[in-house]
């Protein structure tokens, strides 16, 4: 998300890298430059205009660090109030006094409210919640249907009710959101997520029936659901859904596929209203609450280490970490079968290509946006497949893997030599790697305390 606005960014701030103090001119071709680009990142007119104003104002004002160099103090300036445009502060979910928590999930067809509500269950058991799921939308059956089929994905509870002869309608939908909300406290949910029908576009009927529903059940959260790749389409969505149903947030899908994230930085200026979760994927994790300052900094380049750090102690196993750690450290203990453990656990954090996204594209970090295109996923397939073709005697000392064993590694696995021959290379540059790493003293944190330990220091870094 956000490549084209973050290339033209970087544009500008290396232009200005070469200046040796920030001048009314300067400034005045930067912001052009940096306006370009938030109108081609399809941000809001309006938006675009504000955040210049504001832009211009403070780097050739007063407020601006004299320690820092101008293109420093562009940046700064220009974080701040990306940061302001997006919310401060990480949006707080509200929860009912009494449960259950009633979510209202609207939005226009094909956003994908089904899939989000999904998403949004699995995230609420993880943070031991209980919650529900109902459709109700009534004129779609086969809408119902998924629903059901994504509840039983992430073994959450669904109500699916009858519609006993009844005739579709706002009647019908009122019902059985009203039935719904009874089993959820007879079964002891928390939570009630309503997935609600949408319309191709906003019409009368559609406001209706959800204006009813808000009456009939009070939610204490509107959840807009908006496909970020349509852009201002999204933006204009909300707004009109805001005007008529009073949200108190916005969930964006797609993200990991709109290269431009207008939409992220008109939504919330235009509505008001927080965006709180955002969409990143088709799995039920890949799913998280939106932190303004880390979307930021991917914007600006400066990578999003918190939620990699995350990522990482939610999904990999600390145990097999630390142990890793200690065996590189020692230089001498680091196997072949070490190697492929960490292979393992790497894609656990998705695909190499998102996780280099999330490092910062600066200074010696600023290859890695280019590499993570060029990356092949199917060369890990092939890795675990030559290591496990070797014999544990060979993966625990790679050095008495002959030509021979080569050639039977390979039939084995069903690559060739060089693919061995290579793996091979790059497990003694690894090895050799960590053992510098070791007489460093760059792993001993993470042999005091691993991935938790880094994670506090690094929160501690940035005040979160």
């Amino acid at each position: 998300m956000f490549e084209n606005l973050t290339d033209n960014l970087q544009r500008v701030f290396k232009n200005l890298r070469g200046q040796g103090t920030l001048t009314e001119e300067n400034i005045g071709e930067a912001m052009r430059e940096i306006r370009n680009g938030l109108l081609d990142a399809d941000v809001n007119l309006k938006v675009v205009n504000d955040l210049i104003e504001h832009i211009r104002a403070k780097a050739i004002g007063t407020e601006v660090m004299t320690a820092l160099s101008p293109a420093e103090q562009v940046v700064k300036v220009v974080r701040d109030e990306l940061i302001e445009i997006l919310g401060r502060d990480t949006a707080r979910f509200k929860f009912a006094s009494q449960p259950p928590t009633v979510i209202l999930m609207a939005g226009l067809q094909g956003a994908g409210k089904t899939t989000v509500s999904g998403k949004l269950a699995a995230w609420l058991k993880k943070g031991g919640h209980r919650p529900m799921l109902v459709s109700v939308d009534v004129y779609r059956p086969a809408a119902r249907e998924q629903l059901k089929v994504v509840a039983k994905s992430i073994e959450a509870r669904i109500y699916e009710g009858d519609q006993k002869g009844e005739p579709a309608g706002a009647a019908l939908v009122e019902r059985l959101a009203k039935e719904a909300r009874r089993e959820a406290v007879i079964m002891g949910c928390d939570t009630l997520i309503v997935d609600t029908a949408g319309r191709l576009h906003i019409d009368e009927e559609l406001m209706l029936e959800m204006e009813r529903l808000k009456k009939a059940l009070n939610p204490p959260e509107i959840l807009f659901v908006a496909d970020a790749m349509t852009g201002q389409d999204a933006v204009n969505s909300a707004q009109d859904f805001h005007q008529r149903l009073g949200l108190t947030g916005v969930v964006l899908t797609k993200m990991d596929g709109d290269a431009r994230g207008g939409a992220a930085l008109s939504i919330r200026h235009v509505t008001g209203q927080p965006i709180k979760f955002i969409g990143v994927g088709e799995k039920p994790d890949a799913f998280e609450p939106f932190h303004p300052d880390r979307i930021v900094g991917r914007i600006l380049g400066m990578g999003d280490m918190l939620s990699l750090i995350e990522k990482a102690e939610e999904k990999l196993d600390k145990k097999k970490s630390a142990e890793f750690a200690k065996k590189a450290l020692l230089g001498d203990g680091f196997t072949l079968e070490d190697f492929r453990d960490q292979i393992r656990q790497i894609k656990k954090l998705g695909s190499m290509e998102s996780i280099l996204k999330m490092m910062p594209s600066v200074g010696p970090f600023a290859g890695l946006k280019q590499a993570s295109s060029q990356i092949d996923e199917k060369q890990f397939v092939r890795v675990e497949a030559i290591i496990d073709s070797m014999t544990p005697k060979e993966r625990r000392n790679h050095e008495i893997i002959s030509g021979s064993r080569r050639k039977r590694i390979a039939a084995g696995s069903g690559t060739t030599v060089q693919d061995v021959n290579q793996l091979l290379r790059q497990y003694a540059q690894m090895s050799k790697m960590f053992k510098q790493m070791g007489r460093g003293g760059m792993m001993k944190q993470m042999m005091r305390g691993g991935l938790s330990n880094m994670g506090r220091d690094t929160r501690q870094r940035f005040g979160r």
